[in-house]
């Protein structure tokens, strides 16, 4: 039951994911100290790589994606908030991201299952020990 808050709380994050801007959207403003995230930095793996590329172009449009960044939509927690829940882990990201796709309309999307192995691992990366969320 411990899992539970965190996966509700991933649930109502990520649910929000779309597969890429349309028009008059714009992708997650970084915050003036946080330069965008290429590929080439981040940490692990090259799985993480692709997962972060994956969120760069279907999730940006409303989550920041990267660590220090502002979500374009206020609705849409970043990334780094939704894995630094207390609780979550890959083994817990990873199933869920798997069937996320039973929400309401405005919630609805499906991801294929190599692309959520990727996600995950890089959402992973975003972990931090010492994580305190932005005040805004």
């Amino acid at each position: 039951m411990r899992r539970l808050p965190a996966l509700t709380l991933v649930a109502l994050t990520l649910g929000a994911c779309s597969s890429g801007p349309t028009t008059g959207e714009t992708a997650a403003r970084p915050l003036a100290s946080a330069p965008a995230v290429t590929n080439a930095e981040v940490p692990g793996s090259e799985p993480a790589a692709r997962g972060l590329a994956f969120a760069q172009t279907h999730c940006s449009v409303c989550h920041a994606v990267a660590a220090g960044q502002i979500s374009p939509n206020p609705e849409a927690p970043p990334f780094e908030a939704v894995a630094n829940t207390p609780g979550l882990s890959l083994a817990t990201l990873t199933p869920w991201l798997h069937n996320s796709h039973n929400f309401p309309e405005k919630m609805n999307f499906a991801i294929d299952p190599d692309q959520i192995d990727d996600l995950a691992a890089y959402m992973i990366t975003l972990q931090k020990s010492d994580y305190s969320p932005p005040t805004q």
